[in-house]
């Protein structure tokens, strides 16, 4: 008997990364179309399934291969139905994804959110190495986190467990996050909060490299501080110190509530590395509950772009 594959969808603003996946989370083979967010985002499904069918046709196969579709999308989602109330970077509201979906391709679908599904294949094949209790903290552009315990994605009451951006870290005076709140992590911890950061901290050390970096063409990147510290100047240093303050306390919180084993930092900043990671432990030490530091050790994600596929092909295994 044939064993059968499962398709990973991981959809982005940009791309819509998608691969074949056997059970055992190897991917046979991958491929990206890019996000078509014209016409409300209705072409989408429809993009995805002539992917599964060229990609079906080109390795020789048919649709009986396939067992099932897992797919991450961003938005607010209901888990159950996969119905997508508003995701605003694909332009949908009111969008029955799950529905839409099935009748494109033929297949059963499950649907989650984006950052959900990256936390799943971390766990599966990545970082997480297998662990049941674990944090996933993506940080990128934005923030976004996925809470797995004893082996299941937290969804809470209406699916907004794991919105670890919109954690409070600044109760008073924070920054306006695009949530509509003031002072969410997302301000601080994300590539965009980092550059807004540094800006304010050349002010204090107009002599800094990463002042006079940034003078040559006015562009302040996450990149361009991560850079600058590793070279160990004192204003990229304390922006970090300053980031990784905030994110330790708000994971802290949460470890201390849910005795994670791992914590796993994915998304562009965490190719910082050590640099990002050293001073995070100590924020993160100093917070938690000794036997919840203990018990956690943070690492950085290992599947890279691939983590919303594999996780994406966990969930559809998962509901065999």
């Amino acid at each position: 008997m044939t064993t059968k594959w499962f398709v990973g969808v991981d959809l982005g603003g940009t791309t819509i990364k998608l691969a074949f996946i056997d059970p055992y989370g190897d991917i046979v083979y991958k491929g990206e179309v890019p996000t078509n967010t014209t016409n409300g985002g209705g072409e989408i499904t429809t993009d995805i399934a002539k992917w599964i069918d060229q990609s079906l046709e080109h390795l020789g196969q048919t649709k009986d291969q396939l067992h099932s579709i897992g797919m991450g999308a961003p938005g607010f989602i209901n888990m159950e139905t996969g119905y997508i109330y508003h995701a605003v970077n694909i332009g949908w509201k009111d969008f029955h994804l799950k529905d839409r979906l099935e009748m494109d391709t033929g297949l059963p679908v499950i649907v989650d959110n984006d950052a959900n599904i990256a936390a799943l294949g971390e766990m599966w094949r990545g970082a997480g190495d297998g662990a049941k209790n674990l944090l996933c903290v993506t940080l990128g552009t934005g923030v976004g986190g996925g809470i797995i315990a004893n082996g299941n994605i937290l969804h809470g009451v209406n699916g907004m467990a794991g919105e670890i951006g919109h954690i409070t870290a600044v109760p008073e005076g924070g920054y306006q996050c695009n949530c509509g709140k003031t002072g969410c992590l997302e301000t601080i911890s994300s590539a965009t909060g980092i550059a807004r950061i540094a800006k304010e901290f050349i002010n204090k050390y107009p002599h800094s490299l990463l002042a006079s970096e940034y003078a040559k063409d006015g562009h302040m990147t996450a990149k361009l501080v991560i850079s600058c510290a590793d070279k160990k100047d004192q204003c990229a240093l304390k922006v970090i110190e300053d980031v990784t303050y905030h994110l330790g306390f708000a994971l802290a919180n949460l470890a201390n509530a849910l005795n994670p084993e791992k914590i796993v930092i994915g998304g562009g900043v965490s190719k910082a590395g050590q640099t990002l990671l050293q001073p995070l432990e100590r924020a993160f030490q100093k917070f938690a509950l000794p036997r919840v530091f203990e018990g956690a050790s943070i690492v950085t994600a290992t599947l890279g772009n691939d983590a919303g596929v594999i996780g994406g092909a966990w969930l559809a295994k998962s509901q065999k």
